[in-house]
């Protein structure tokens, strides 16, 4: 039954003889054909982009998804196999932009969305032979012929039914979550695409003087990497299980931990009262900026505790901000904390603060100025570190 393999055999050659064999007798059509009726078994395969090239990778993954078909063709499933094509998404839209000359949504706004969209049409076929071809080549059995393709319209509604039956089911819900977001591209970034962009930049930092609230000039010291936050401050957060301590020095009476005195305020102070973490929570104190008309009367400026508070580094205080950063978020929604976003989706400081209208890394050193004019600012120490750049565009992300 079947041909002896000789020694000298090319396996190429024999490759391209089954694949040749198969279209000549229309083997595909016809293990689809035999299993018509059959229970059904369905597989979703995640469409490529044909604005880009095939290349080894697609060669492996495409090999890896055709071996489920088959098998479940084999034991006798109908199974569909349809094609896909995905039209969205960055990928593309960017291609476009430099195809134009195009820089961001404002260019694309003034070039005009329809004729932009209708460019991104043209290129998402840029490559769709060479992806046909490798295919074909692997052996890929798929009906390429009658794909689905995302920008039809027939799909988009397809996903606005999927949407409504869910909502209608009270399976839809609005909520927040902290991502890696590059204000560029206006896009949230995959983890594997965060870990493409780490440079080593220079900044600076801030240490905060936050005033108490009862009125006795003593300052809580926080430390934080991005001055930026500042203004979206609700509340300061300590390590239940630390020791803190008063300290007075010449120039005021301050509250920090115990392990960093030294580095922060130096050899000549006076310790005046000593306590655990746990005691300072629901301490209030005065805001740097008073946001508190975004509140949505929840209780803000005030003292919380987390064990992700660490004396590696800092004060031994941190300042949460829960519209930035996971452990922000997560501590807000712990103790019930205002959310404040004060940074629109291109990246740009709003709600009312003195810094409206600036890119959130340009307000550092605004922010910076302001404090020091009120005297909150206790040091701006510079500080060297890997911070997460957009590999698209090059802009940094914004958490």
């Amino acid at each position: 039954m079947y041909d002896k393999v000789s020694t000298d055999l090319k396996f190429v050659d024999r490759e391209k003889q089954v694949l040749a064999f198969w279209k000549e007798n229309h083997v595909f059509e016809k293990s689809v054909e035999l299993r018509k009726g059959a229970p059904a078994y369905t597989v979703f395969d995640g469409p490529p982009t044909a604005n880009g090239k095939p290349h080894i990778g697609h060669v492996l993954t495409r090999s890896i998804k055709d071996i489920i078909p088959r098998y479940r063709t084999m034991k006798g499933y109908d199974v569909l196999r349809k094609a896909g094509w995905d039209t969205h998404g960055l990928p593309v839209e960017l291609e476009v932009e430099k195809q134009l000359g195009l820089d961001g949504k404002e260019q694309i706004e003034q070039y005009g969305v329809e004729p932009f969209i209708e460019g991104c049409k043209k290129s998402v076929w840029k490559y769709s032979a060479e992806w046909a071809d490798m295919s074909d080549r692997v052996g890929y059995w798929m009906d390429m012929d009658d794909p689905y393709v995302t920008y039809h319209d027939d799909y988009i509604e397809s996903e606005w039914w999927a949407l409504k039956t869910i909502y209608d089911k009270g399976l839809l819900y609005k909520g927040y979550k902290i991502v890696p977001y590059c204000p560029r591209c206006g896009t949230a970034l995959s983890s594997h695409e965060v870990a493409q962009g780490y440079k080593d930049v220079k900044e600076t930092s801030a240490i905060a003087k936050f005033y108490l609230k009862d009125g006795s000039g003593t300052c809580i010291l926080a430390w934080t990497t991005t001055p930026w936050t500042l203004p979206s401050n609700v509340a300061l957060c300590v390590n239940a299980h630390e020791t803190y301590v008063k300290a007075r020095r010449e120039d005021g009476v301050y509250i920090l931990a115990e392990g960093l005195v030294k580095n922060v305020l130096g050899e000549d102070v006076e310790i005046m009262e000593t306590f655990s973490g746990a005691d300072l929570v629901g301490t209030e104190y005065e805001p740097l900026f008073d946001m508190s008309a975004g509140f949505g009367g929840k209780k803000g400026y005030r003292v919380v505790a987390d064990n992700y508070v660490t004396l590696d580094e800092g004060t031994g205080v941190v300042h949460i901000a829960p519209a930035f950063g996971e452990d922000d978020n997560r501590v807000g929604k712990v103790y019930d904390l205002p959310f404040l976003q004060l940074v629109n989706t291109s990246g740009h400081m709003c709600g009312g603060t003195p810094f409206d209208g600036l890119f959130v890394k340009d307000a550092d050193k605004p922010v910076l100025e302001d404090l020091k004019r009120q005297e909150k600012l206790f040091s701006a120490p510079q500080f060297e570190h890997s911070y997460p750049f957009c590999w698209r565009c090059d802009t940094p992300l914004i958490y």
